[in-house]
């Protein structure tokens, strides 16, 4: 009885004693969890800091190997085919008559008026600047402001090589001081550019005649037949410069806006924005770096690069290969272009974008908002209703479904690939044709007004 009357008295003071141990423990815990959850936003602030300063890093990188970066590929624009004789001229110690300012913005050469000190936009302005002079073009390679233009130069002034960058064909101005001279667009396709002339400039063009098997004056007729905004990837593949229709094999440049989220980023689908620049750096600029694609090896689809080895390049140094990463994530980090306000007719576009997604069935494969498939973005010519010529030209042989933000940007030189379609009103009559859709002229005209806005 007695041991049973002092446990009696004693478990109270147990119980008070373990409920304040248990208050004690569980401040100490709330404590811990405090300074534990600080600990560990304040690591992941630190981690997000490090992925911020890292993203910035590599968007400030991109934007410079986009905008300047040639990768050694001088020795081949200037050494080899001597394109920087062409542009100073005889008269500056070069050859022929020059490339004048007036000239170089013919040919859809653009000036960034960033890169101009005041003095000369003042004179732009003005209109004192002898746009007929090909010294004038030198002072503004010089300056680094023809967009995709990259100029060495001697002691006396003349040039001494040139080099291409990524921005001659992706990128053009906003004409704010004149046409062809305002600020820089990086990622919209130049479709004022004409590459195959620039080309054709070349005093020596033995190498490209050499590679494709055929004379000097065949190489320049091919060059030339391009026309503005537009460039044969293939031809150094397979080698052919004309479709069965005898027109040009050459394709629309593509922008290089809006490609985050997309597979494929060529029309007809090679590989994703890494191969591409990997290929265009090596094969089409002509590069120093390492590329590997062993379905070029192909002799049947691909003579011309089988016989060349295009489909194994190796370097020493690799001038390509570390700029590929930083390269890649400022291109993605470009956003499609806002169309201009008062460039559609917003009630039409409002109606259009329910056909878009109802009736006419467009997002089927151009689903929102990248408006192209996520995942396999490819389509056989059939399923398209065009022929098979640049499709078969690819590895895949078929054509990638085109994400449709920035369309506005454009316009010039058509739809497709290859511009076949004139305008959208075009494009938007093929497909109501092919699919049977049955669309009235009011259907058609909202859809172009909803492609339009996006």
């Amino acid at each position: 009885m007695a041991y049973r009357r002092i446990m009696l008295a004693v478990l109270p003071v147990l119980a008070v004693v373990a409920l304040l141990g248990f208050r004690s423990v569980k401040a100490v815990n709330s404590k811990n969890d405090h300074e534990l959850n600080a600990e560990t936003e304040a690591a992941a602030q630190s981690g997000f800091v490090d992925i911020s300063n890292n993203a910035h890093e590599m968007l400030k990188e991109g934007r410079h190997t986009f905008r300047f970066a040639t990768f050694g590929d001088q020795d081949f624009w200037g050494a080899t085919l001597n394109l920087h004789k062409a542009i100073e001229g005889a008269g500056l110690g070069g050859v022929g008559p020059g490339v004048s300012p007036r000239t170089a913005l013919a040919v859809g050469l653009k000036v960034d008026v960033d890169a101009l000190p005041a003095s000369v936009v003042t004179a732009l302005k003005n209109g004192t600047v002898n746009l007929d002079d090909p010294a004038v073009t030198l002072a503004l390679i010089k300056l680094n402001a023809v967009p995709g233009v990259k100029g060495w130069f001697n002691a006396d002034g003349s040039l001494s090589t040139v080099g291409i960058e990524c921005a001659l064909c992706h990128s053009t101005v906003d004409n704010s001081l004149a046409p062809g001279i305002g600020h820089r667009r990086d990622g919209w396709a130049n479709r004022d550019l004409n590459v195959g002339a620039i080309i054709a400039l070349a005093p020596n063009l033995k190498p490209v005649s050499d590679l494709l098997g055929v004379d000097d004056a065949t190489v320049r007729k091919v060059l030339n037949s391009w026309g503005s905004g537009h460039f044969d990837a293939e031809l150094f593949l397979d080698g052919k410069p004309f479709r069965p229709d005898g027109k040009t094999a050459a394709v629309l440049i593509p922008p290089a806006f809006g490609l985050a989220g997309v597979n494929m980023h060529t029309w007809t689908g090679f590989g994703s924005v890494t191969y591409w620049n990997a290929f265009v750096a090596n094969l089409e600029m002509h590069g120093k770096g390492n590329f590997f694609d062993p379905r070029l090896d192909n002799s049947v689809q691909y003579p011309v690069a089988a016989n060349a080895g295009s489909g194994d390049v190796r370097n020493h140094p690799d001038l390509i290969t570390p700029k590929l990463a930083a390269l890649q994530f400022y291109q993605l980090a470009i956003a499609a272009p806002q169309p201009p306000r008062g460039s559609f007719d917003a009630e039409a576009a409002e109606r259009g974008k329910i056909l878009f997604n109802r009736t006419a069935r467009c997002s089927t494969c151009h689903v929102p908002p990248l408006f192209t498939e996520p995942g396999w973005n490819m389509h056989a010519p059939s399923e398209i209703g065009i022929d098979d010529f640049q499709s078969s030209r690819s590895p895949d042989k078929r054509y990638r479904t085109a994400p449709l933000k920035g369309l506005w940007t454009h316009q010039k030189g058509g739809f497709y690939h290859d511009g076949r379609f004139a305008t959208l009103d075009d494009v938007v009559e093929h497909y109501n044709r092919l699919f049977k859709l049955g669309l009235g002229d009011g259907d058609k005209r909202a859809l172009v007004e909803y492609l339009k806005s996006l």
